[in-house]
């Protein structure tokens, strides 16, 4: 007798998903990797993403026969599941909640954090484990990401359910950290709010909880796996990490090749290939005219694309502004977050008019534009676990310059103009002036348009791919499921 090959099923769970919902390189990740995953079992793995009901989500989505309640704290809170299926295919399950998710930002308003975020992502933790209860076939993996949904693998311990667990780490900065009277939110028994559990200082730490139960953590690069683990770059965690160090692995993020794509990207003025990019001109001189620049800058058009926090390193870059638009160059901002900073934004457009624009908010194909029309990224920041968005730069002939560190320093190599080699212009030093010394090299590299077409061209033929990436993820679920 022939078997048939069993199907794996993995439930992933994570707060956002590109483009509808998105803050980051997390949206990214879960816009591409559950497909690649399944794709990659050629028929034998089988996915799907729970994610919150936000409003952009639940447009075109419909009901399952699927309603619960969950006691959550002094509150009794209603599950409805809805589906919804991508355009690759990939289906969601959505947890919808009006009162908790009908809201216009993924974890706050623009001006600050929402005050319930503890009470809205213990919820969607317990919420997707009751889901995956119901589930059939029953999910072999639950696959969860960051501190939203870092409850999950507690959880599923406590309950002593079948479900093997793997967390992603995308940033260990953030840790879902709340007053421990939150604690009370989560259901658990008492003896979790322990030193040896989630609690940590006094406080509730989702990420530690997650970290010290799952059955598998991932990170997003080799450089950061091994950063996180020393007291420099482990935020407070690195003793707990080193805890579980046989269970913590490196998994490198790749880029969709079909979403971040110069020749069938929708919405770009002209598309263009590594082979043809003359297209690149023409989708440059569209984004001024969209963002009312000035047209025609002898010197480059830079970008930066990101949360506005500390991490990101625009406090090296605000200081620059006066210098670096004294000259013929253009200066696009995109990014939400820190309100302070979002402030100090809008007060250097009305110092810089037509030279420097700021979008706290803007349509999803955006940042497609953005690179397709942009010359140079810029990618300060002080520390960076992957660094998605350079990668997806690079796509469309847009080289980053960027601070060495993290996973920027597997997938970004300096241009050196003696070879010819490498797609980006990296600088170390984690300061202003070597910023600006980076600034400076890229803006006389611009001038001599042969070898800027050369780093152009370097840097469209970069490859990131997801497969190296799935591969080794499977050998993770494999071992976790070892049936199958």
């Amino acid at each position: 007798m022939v078997q048939m090959p069993l199907v794996m099923t993995t439930l992933f769970a994570a707060s956002e998903i590109a483009p509808e919902a998105c803050t980051g390189g997390l949206g990214e990740v879960l816009a591409a990797l559950p497909r690649f995953v399944a794709e990659h079992g050629s028929g034998t793995h089988a996915v799907a993403v729970a994610l919150p009901g936000y409003p952009s989500l639940m447009e075109g989505a419909t009901p399952l026969d699927v309603h619960f309640s969950l006691p959550v704290g002094d509150t009794q809170q209603p599950v409805a599941i809805f589906e919804r299926t991508q355009p690759d295919g990939t289906q969601l399950l959505l947890i919808h909640n009006e009162a908790l998710f009908g809201r216009p930002g993924i974890y706050g308003d623009g001006t600050a954090p929402y005050p319930d975020n503890a009470l809205r992502f213990i919820f969607f933790s317990r919420a997707v484990v009751e889901l995956a209860k119901r589930m059939e076939p029953s999910p072999d993996i639950l696959h969860l990401h960051d501190w939203q949904t870092a409850l999950i693998p507690t959880l599923v311990r406590e309950q002593n359910l079948p479900f093997r667990t793997v967390l992603t780490i995308h940033n260990l900065a953030f840790q879902g950290s709340f007053p421990g009277h939150d604690f009370a939110l989560t259901g658990l028994s008492s003896r979790w709010m322990q030193p040896d559990g989630l609690e940590f200082y006094g406080a509730l730490n989702l990420l530690k909880g997650g970290i010290l139960t799952a059955d598998a953590i991932t990170t997003v690069s080799e450089v950061y796996r091994k950063q996180i683990l020393t007291p420099e770059g482990g935020c407070g965690l690195h003793g707990v990490l080193a805890s579980r160090l046989s269970q913590l692995h490196a998994i490198p993020n790749g880029v969709d090749p079909v979403r971040w794509n110069p020749e069938t990207s929708p919405g770009l003025a002209s598309p263009f290939s590594a082979a043809t990019r003359s297209g690149k001109l023409i989708c440059r001189s569209a984004l001024l005219s969209e963002l009312n620049l000035h047209p025609n800058p002898e010197s480059p058009v830079f970008a930066m694309m990101g949360r506005l926090a500390d991490q990101k390193g625009l406090d090296l870059l605000l200081p620059l502004l006066p210098r670096m638009l004294s000259s013929d160059a253009r200066l696009v901002i995109a990014g939400d977050g820190d309100p302070a900073l979002h402030r100090e934004l809008l007060a250097a457009c009305r110092q810089h008019p037509h030279k420097l624009a700021f979008l706290p908010t803007w349509d999803k194909h955006f940042p497609q534009r953005l690179f397709a029309g942009a010359d140079v990224l810029l990618v300060p920041s002080h520390f960076e676990p992957c660094g998605l968005a350079p990668l997806q730069a690079l796509r469309f002939g847009t080289p980053p310059i960027a601070h060495g560190t993290g996973g920027l320093l597997e997938n970004l190599t300096d241009f050196d103009p003696a070879s010819g080699s490498g797609n980006s212009l990296l600088y170390f030093a984690d300061s202003s002036a070597a910023l600006w010394d980076a600034i400076v090299r890229s803006t006389l590299l611009f001038q001599n348009q042969h070898l800027w077409q050369k780093l152009l061209l370097n840097a469209m033929q970069a490859q990131f791919s997801w497969e190296r990436s799935v591969a080794l993820l499977n050998s993770i679920y494999h071992r976790l499921v070892p049936t199958r």
